[in-house]
């Protein structure tokens, strides 16, 4: 059993807020994460912290290290600190992936933000929908840039911003998005988050960073100047080291040792469509080229004929809804928001599609009309009809045939016989259970959509919420638990899950080692989202994707040869390459070309000629040179560091959870019952709130089928301010130290000794960060010091208490007290020291910076004034001698006065910098607060 005074301690360790330097400084937050974290991540997310002074980083892993889980590491500190105004900007097709992440592996919940619920928002009197107060807001790029002005009015603790290559061009004119975003979180620490901080030119490197902090170059012009040419040795250093504060990369080869990789194997089943479906795709592809449609709204034309174009691809079924829908549009004269919704129900990712797009055509409703609306109406109908006459389409019995051969793949393999069925229609969706259902697949057939509301989804959410219950598997979100239901039931029982796009953003299915696309996105981020779902972190097998292709169709099987080919996007290791994925920028971009094919070109000669020339285009995208750069910029790897942060992320786990469940075990008394990996409560003492639960705890990243026991736990909170708040009187505490599993060598020589122990808590604040130190402070009987570490052992260990009895303290408690406290506060100065001059060092680089265009200029003016001179010496007569004079005479006018300039701005720059400094003097100021928790007299048996 352990004392109050222990309860006590371990309460304040368990909370503490620590130095960016110490080794335990993110242990909290990774006990309570759900997820078993690699040593490069700990590293990247410690760096984050490493300077209270800096405005933010970049971490920059190649594609599959974990930057989200690095960014979540970080959140969850923040949220630990009580720094909880979180702001994460991301692509709008990764908003659930993040929000579902957090919870699942972080226990934190997050807010999406959006267009309806931010209107409903203030019809309710919200002044500021982002404006949350304790809370994680999750938003698309383009909505941050709609809103910038509600977003500069919140004073954030922290902003990610995932696939922040977005953000690199922001030193060109109209990149509104990237400017709205620097400019409304100017003053916030950031996080980015990207595989590709450099891809063409050392100029994104220049716009990267200054999103992050402006003062660590000065304008584009000194960069240039400075940075225009690498290949002196003297100049590259110079660079990596400005970086090398604010950059984090890791390479996959680094980490081969932590992070296990399998490959993808792409695999391709030919079809050949039916007279029939041929004949309903020239029809359909042939109306959709025309250049005036009365059926298609002309604000929306481009994004809802890309539509068209994907479900036309998709099945009969598919198409014929589509167009079901704009025949009633143009029968009854329907809104364009009408059209919008109904296809949204269909095609799911329409409305993160329509976020991504940008409109650039005409709102304009009053174009003439020159066909009549009934023919085409009639004209609609007719393709309607012929798609419903459609049953059995050839690509359906195609997938059949696929299965069983994919399926015989993962025996061989030793993977389980289960697939992931991708579709981009939900009337696909229908079709393709109704095809299964009927197959020798037919009983492990199970459906993921956007509103899983399908009968066989209730009945498998009713009895997963019966096998669960009690446990905090149940979140009582029904979406949730629906979503959770579904991935259990297809882990345990099912074959084939029919998936929409609904699937691929944040679903974890690493048992799952066959990814179908039965329709093929044409935005490669996307794809790499589905595959990603299967491919990921925790596969043991190879993971085969599946994809068909019509053999009549050259411009889906250029598609696919692209993607295949160039974006190496369904084989090898990792996927599409961080190269290729990072030169497009967007995915749409790809989609907005692609579709610019479709829509334009007829026969197979010009359908070649234009993706040859898009292959072209991607290929100038890819500068290998500065690929070569990045790397050599970038590299900071010391597997030494890594080592020693997996040793010690394990040995801070181990300690702290003892801690916790120590502090529990002593604050319930006899209400706590041990149990294997964990504890039981059937009963809670009187004081303890309602919202605890009983039932069996366990730790977290343990099999997840009980309560999760972390810090952010009711229970957690609940027995730590408890310890904290309880007062405490001298008593005498004997420790048996035979009676712990494992046995410390420095206690146990203390054994038959006693003495006198003190602790006290002391903070300080300065450089806008607050940091504890529990100090312990001992002596033997016969006087003589106990080292700090020796008696932090002691107290981990089980003691009873004997009496209550006043302790005459010995007067070198106070001193070792002191001692100890001067230590800390002298640890403090030197590393706030070190921060200082690291800031007033990159503040003089930035006052140099600019300086040096101006003094480039008046080199240039004395190099023309040395030009002008040796040609007047030489002229060959009076008249021109005095023409280049004159010329001399207007040149060091102009030179003087840029001179003038040059000072002027000199003095400006060092005015500006000593203000920097100044604020930086201010933020140096510290605050010590000291408090006494208790003191004890001690025998050790």
């Amino acid at each position: 059993m352990f004392s109050k005074h222990q309860a006590q301690y371990f309460a304040w360790q368990l909370t503490r807020r620590l130095a960016s330097e110490d080794e335990d400084k993110l242990t909290g937050a990774i006990m309570d994460a759900q997820i078993d974290l690699n040593p490069h991540q700990v590293n990247a997310a410690l760096f984050a912290f490493r300077n209270p002074l800096s405005n933010g980083v970049i971490l920059a892993d190649e594609v599959g290290l974990g930057k989200t889980i690095e960014a979540g590491l970080v959140i969850a500190q923040k949220w630990a600190e009580h720094k909880r105004r979180i702001l994460i900007i991301v692509p709008a097709n990764l908003r659930k992936q993040w929000h579902q992440e957090l919870q699942d592996k972080f226990g934190i919940d997050g807010t999406i933000l959006e267009g309806d619920n931010y209107k409903k928002a203030k019809k309710e009197g919200i002044k500021n929908p982002f404006d949350i107060g304790d809370g994680i807001v999750i938003c698309s790029y383009q909505f941050v840039k709609s809103k910038a002005a509600d977003i500069q009015m919140v004073p954030w603790d922290l902003a990610v911003i995932d696939e922040a290559h977005r953000l690199r061009n922001i030193y060109k004119k109209g990149n509104k998005i990237a400017k709205a975003i620097r400019d409304a979180l100017n003053s916030v620490y950031k996080v980015l988050l990207t595989a590709t901080p450099l891809q063409n030119s050392l100029l994104e490197l220049f716009g990267l960073v200054s999103v992050v902090d402006e003062k660590v170059f000065g304008d584009l012009d000194s960069f240039r100047i400075r940075y225009g040419k690498l290949n002196n040795p003297t100049t590259f250093g110079e660079l990596k080291q400005r970086i090398k504060p604010i950059c984090k990369r890791t390479l996959r080869k680094e980490v081969r040792a932590y992070v296990p990789y399998t490959k993808r194997i792409s695999m391709v089943e030919n079809f050949t469509p039916s007279a029939d479906e041929q004949t309903l795709y020239q029809k359909v592809s042939s109306y959709l080229r025309r250049p005036e449609l009365n059926a298609l709204p002309s604000g929306q034309r481009q994004l809802i004929s890309m539509v068209m174009w994907k479900l036309l691809a998709s099945s009969p079924f598919a198409i014929a809804g589509a167009l079901d829908t704009i025949i009633q549009r143009l029968e009854k004269n329907l809104a364009e928001e009408t059209l919008f919704n109904s296809l949204n129900i269909d095609y799911e990712a329409l409305q993160n599609t329509a976020e991504e797009w940008i409109n650039d055509e005409s709102l304009s409703a009053n174009r003439e009309v020159e066909q009549s609306i009934l023919e085409e109406i009639e004209e609609l109908k007719s393709f309607r009809t012929l798609a419903r006459s459609i049953h059995q389409p050839t690509k359906g019995k195609s997938l059949l045939k696929a299965l069983n051969i994919s399926f015989a793949k993962m025996n061989e393999m030793g993977a389980a016989e289960k697939a992931v069925l991708f579709t981009e229609s939900r009337k696909t969706q229908d079709y393709l259970r109704t095809l299964l259902e009927s197959s020798k697949y037919g009983d492990g057939i199970v459906l993921f959509n956007g509103t899983n509301s399908d009968s066989k989804a209730k009945e498998i959410y009713k009895a997963w919420l019966k096998t669960h219950q009690g446990s905090d598997k149940i979140t009582g979100s029904k979406t949730a638990d629906t979503r959770a239901a579904l991935i259990e039931y297809f882990k345990l029982q099912g074959k084939v899950m029919i998936a929409t796009e609904a699937a691929a953003e944040g679903v974890n299915l690493q048992f799952c080692s066959l990814v179908i696309n039965y329709d093929l996105p044409w935005n490669p981020q996307r794809i790499e989202q589905r595959i990603g779902r299967c491919h990921r972190y925790g596969q043991k097998h190879d993971v085969v994707v599946l994809n068909f292709m019509d053999t009549t169709n050259e411009a889906d099987q250029r598609v696919h040869q692209l993607l295949q080919m160039k974006f190496n996007i369904f084989d090898g290791v990792f996927g599409a390459s961080d190269e290729v994925l990072g030169a497009i920028e967007h995915g749409v971009d790809f989609e907005h070309k692609v579709k610019t094919i479709y829509d334009t070109c007829r026969d197979p000669a010009d359908i070649k000629q234009a993706f040859n020339q898009l292959q072209q285009e991607l290929a100038h995208e890819i500068n290998l040179q500065m690929v070569d750069t990045r790397e050599k910029l970038f590299e900071h790897f010391d597997e030494d560091v890594l080592q020693k942060i997996k040793i010690n992320t394990e040995r801070s786990l181990d300690k702290y959870e003892q801690m916790l469940l120590a502090l529990t075990k002593t604050e319930l008394d006899k209400h706590f019952k041990e149990a294997d990996g964990g504890f039981i409560i059937e009963s809670l003492p009187q004081n303890a709130p309602d919202n605890i639960p009983t039932g069996e705890y366990e730790l977290p990243r343990r099999d997840g089928e009980h309560h999760i026991y972390r810090l952010k736990h009711p229970l957690a909170q609940w027995a730590i301010e408890q310890a904290k708040a309880r007062p405490l009187s001298s008593e005498h505490l004997i420790f048996r130290v035979g009676t712990k599993g494992t046995k410390v060598s420095v206690v146990q020589q203390l054994k038959g000794q006693s003495g006198q122990l003190q602790v006290n808590r002391l903070t300080v604040e300065s450089m806008k960060r607050i940091e504890d130190h529990i100090v312990t402070c001992g002596t033997n009987r016969q006087g003589e010091t106990i080292a700090p570490e020796v008696l932090e052992k002691l107290l981990a260990y089980p003691a009873e208490n004997t009496t209550q009895r006043p302790i005459d303290i010995n007067t070198s408690l106070q001193g070792q007290l002191e001692r100890s406290k001067t230590t800390i506060m002298e640890e403090i100065s030197q590393r706030n020291l070190q921060y200082f001059g690291d800031e007033v060092e990159k503040l003089d680089t930035w006052a140099d910076d600019l300086k040096v265009v101006l003094e480039q200029e008046i080199k240039e003016h004395d190099r023309e004034i040395q030009e002008v001179r040796r040609t007047a010496k030489v002229a060959p007569d009076l008249h021109e001698k005095l023409h280049w004079q004159k010329r001399q005479k207007e040149l060091e006018k102009q030179r003087n006065k840029k001179r003038r300039e040059l000072f002027d701005r000199q003095d400006e720059v060092d005015d500006r910098r000593e203000m920097l400094i100044t604020e930086l003097e201010e933020k140096m100021n510290q605050t010590i607060e000291e408090q006494h928790l208790f003191t004890i007299s001690w025998e050790v048996i």
